[in-house]
């Protein structure tokens, strides 16, 4: 088995099915062929444009393109066009940093095929037998990667918040982790990926953080994502990333970044320098 097989898995996708979602004069997202023929046809807010669809130009505000499009979703929804929408916003952006052009349920994100971001927690403890990592186990009724292992902490980065809130509030729920304590996280780097499943395009950027805990420290779930917590060994963790599809998929990504860091993974194994690229895919 590899590492490398997980990156890979994470940025496999075919753009020849896909066609261009804009937002005032600016592509921000890629649509399936199939999707785009449904928004096509439903109209509303959505304009064949250059081959791909657009807003409508008269939607010239966040607001009031934010607006009609929550207001076509509802539509779409309740034609079984799409999934439940989850009522968590993600902002529509050019590039990370940039005013966001409108607001977009997470539900549908990867029907757009938007840029999306999240923030992903190491959190470690320093043993005198060596590093250990603090894995969770999901629940068993998790949409996603059900009863796969998981970061101590991770969430999507949603609108309206800077990413040091989201992280004190994502620790608090995912782990019950004081604010005081989730704060001392250190950034130490991002991550990239673009893969197609079976919604759309899924293109997401993960901001890392390492967390030092003090031996003592045992983190809880307070909102259901997570079973349990475990204690292992770095070296059972790279082992079991190696070896297995046990992970969440992109939760493989944020651990191989992890052991390249910490000198798990050196230079010397055969995947080093193709790991090493492969985790930031070009923009």
């Amino acid at each position: 088995m590899s590492f490398l097989r997980h990156i890979i898995a994470c940025n496999t996708h075919d753009l020849d099915r896909f066609r261009p979602f804009r937002v005032a004069g600016r592509q921000v997202g890629w649509l399936r062929l199939d999707f785009l023929m449904q928004l096509a046809r439903f109209g509303g807010p959505f304009v064949p444009q250059e081959g791909g669809i657009a807003l409508a130009d008269d939607l010239d505000t966040a607001e009031a393109r934010s607006s009609a499009v929550a207001e076509a979703l509802a539509e779409l929804v309740r034609r079984g066009v799409l999934p439940r929408l989850r009522g968590e916003i993600y902002p529509v952006l050019t590039e990370w940093g940039a005013t966001p052009l409108l607001g977009l349920d997470r539900g549908v994100v990867s029907f757009f095929g938007i840029k999306s971001f999240g923030l992903h927690i190491n959190g470690f403890v320093r043993r005198p037998d060596g590093l250990h990592l603090w894995v969770g186990l999901r629940a068993k009724d998790r949409g996603i990667a059900p009863g796969q292992y998981d970061n101590l902490v991770a969430g999507g980065q949603p609108m309206g918040l800077t990413l040091a809130e989201n992280l004190v509030k994502e620790a608090r729920e995912e782990a019950d982790l004081p604010p005081d304590l989730a704060a001392r996280a250190t950034p130490v780097g991002a991550i990239s990926y673009r893969m197609e499943n079976g919604r759309g395009l899924k293109d997401d950027t993960l901001f890392c953080y390492d967390l030092d805990l003090a031996p003592d420290v045992v983190p809880r779930n307070t909102d259901g994502e997570v079973e349990r917590f475990e204690l292992w060994p770095v070296e059972r963790v790279a082992a079991s990333v190696r070896d297995s599809d046990d992970w969440k998929f992109n939760v493989n990504l944020v651990v191989i970044d992890f052991l390249i860091r910490h000198g798990v993974l050196t230079p010397e194994h055969p995947e080093y320098l193709a790991l090493c690229r492969g985790l930031r895919r070009p923009a």
